[in-house]
């Protein structure tokens, strides 16, 4: 379940925003669409596993989580839409 007191960092929203456009992700993919260094992209990637907002489905793959409320999903659109 995604911790809904989670606030993600700059660099942290910028890997949420690949997850927006794309179902699974793997960090190669994050790293070319946002520029950030191998080792942020990693460090996001943990923080959100841990923050339960993305899962890891198998070696190198990731994949949004959905909560049953939607509460990720929701959560970019709306970030996104208040910039």
């Amino acid at each position: 379940m995604a911790n809904k007191n989670f606030e993600p960092t700059g660099q942290q929203r910028q890997v949420l925003n690949v997850f927006r456009d794309e179902y699974q992700v793997n960090p190669r993919l994050i790293r070319d669409v946002t520029g950030l260094e191998r080792q942020r992209v990693n460090d996001a990637l943990s923080a959100l596993g841990n923050a339960g907002w993305i899962e890891k489905r198998t070696r190198g793959l990731y994949r949004l989580v959905y909560d049953g409320e939607g509460y990720v999903t929701v959560e970019l659109r709306h970030k996104e839409r208040d910039r």
